[in-house]
């Protein structure tokens, strides 16, 4: 099991300064996990937030007190934004370097030639172009760079396996923190105003997934299930919210599969949490997840769940009781969303359970205790 993150908080006598680095700050469930941390006013720990490449549609989400910069990084190896960066931590004083994923790793050598005192790396989830974690160089690349870093955070126990066994990360170096989300932004509500912006029927009955659409998140498959389902059940609609490389050919395979007229492709939105209360089952058909910021939502919005069983999806998804668990195969997510359409009473009581188990398992406070103690935790070493 991973490393417990402490409950004590060592006395410092100074904020704790942390500096994270993300690739960008675009719409994005890591990204909305950090949003979350930073803004954390209650903690003593001061944050700052480094873009690779640009920082995106999350800065309006942000608190005033969180520095953020945009190095415009170049693809492949840029020596000049590398050098910058180390340049930054110096001129932030951090004491702690949090980088995210592959696309930051960089990173954790730039920290260490600016001699900042603790890196941490988290890892969210696997790579979209390697969505099992199998190749070797990336994998090489991470056990190389397990020397500079102190503690490796994962979201799930399935990363934690992937990193200890496959990776090689010594035990001790790893500690587990789920993600969290604010029950209070995302709670049970009427959604028959946005069922009335969205022109869709009074009697429909709404199935819903959010995410980015691309290969990973397998939105082909449930308009596949979808298509299935339409055949026998007129008053079923399927409403698509996020933005991606795929929406083109996700939007001809529902033309192709004659259900364009009932497939909403809204793009990306700012309002989620009125979104969600309209649907009245959510859909994460995705191959490969880390911890799905939008399955939490879902849940803390009281929305009964139909998931793959992939990555940290089970340690989510109470198979049975808040939700359906089954494979990444059209067939399999059309039975598991069929048997919600007919059957209203476990449609209600997984919707509830799923409230209840985000409230108790994973709300937004105690993911934000876990990291403020970590952060104090290595911070205590670096300001004495």
């Amino acid at each position: 099991m991973p490393a417990p993150v402490s409950a004590s908080r060592p006395p410092v006598c100074r904020d704790v300064r942390v500096t994270h680095v993300v690739y960008t700050l675009d719409v994005g469930g890591l990204e909305n996990g950090l949003v979350n941390i930073v803004n954390d006013e209650a903690s003593g720990i001061r944050h700052a937030i480094i873009c690779l490449k640009r920082v995106g549609a999350l800065r309006g989400r942000l608190g005033r007190g969180v520095e953020v910069f945009e190095l415009g990084k170049r693809p492949g190896h840029d020596v000049r934004a590398f050098v910058r960066l180390a340049r930054l931590f110096r001129q932030l004083r951090s004491d702690i370097v949090h980088s995210r994923n592959w696309g930051t790793v960089d990173a954790v050598l730039a920290a260490r030639l600016a001699g900042v005192p603790a890196v941490v790396h988290g890892e969210h989830g696997y790579d979209s172009d390697d969505p099992e974690g199998r190749n070797r160089w990336k994998r090489r690349v991470r056990r190389a760079c397990g020397g500079l870093i102190d503690r490796f955070v994962v979201v799930s126990d399935d990363l934690h396996r992937w990193l200890t066994s496959r990776v090689g990360i010594p035990e001790r170096k790893v500690v587990k923190i789920a993600n969290g989300v604010d029950i209070q932004r995302f709670a049970p509500g009427d959604g028959a105003t946005v069922r009335r912006e969205l022109n869709l029927p009074t009697d429909a009955f709404v199935v819903g997934t959010v995410g980015r659409l691309e290969a990973v998140k397998n939105q082909a498959s449930l308009i596949r299930a979808f298509a299935t389902l339409a055949v026998t059940h007129p008053e079923v609609v399927l409403v698509i919210a996020g933005d991606g490389r795929c929406r083109s050919s996700l939007e001809d395979l529902a033309r192709q599969s004659n259900v364009a007229t009932r497939v909403r492709f809204l793009g990306e939105r700012s309002d989620v949490p009125r979104l969600l209360q309209a649907m009245d089952v959510f859909v994460l058909p995705s191959v490969a997840e880390g911890m799905s910021n939008t399955l939490l939502e879902a849940m803390a919005s009281g929305l009964p769940i139909v998931a793959t069983r992939v990555g940290g999806s089970p340690e989510v998804v109470a198979d049975g009781i808040n939700g359906l668990l089954v494979e990444s195969l059209p067939e399999a997510l059309a039975a598991a969303i069929e048997r919600y359409v007919n059957e209203p009473p476990v449609r209600s009581q997984h919707g509830i359970a799923s409230r209840r188990r985000a409230a108790e398992v994973f709300s937004l406070e105690r993911m934000r205790g876990a990291y403020a103690g970590l952060y104090r935790q290595l911070g205590a070493a670096a300001i004495d």
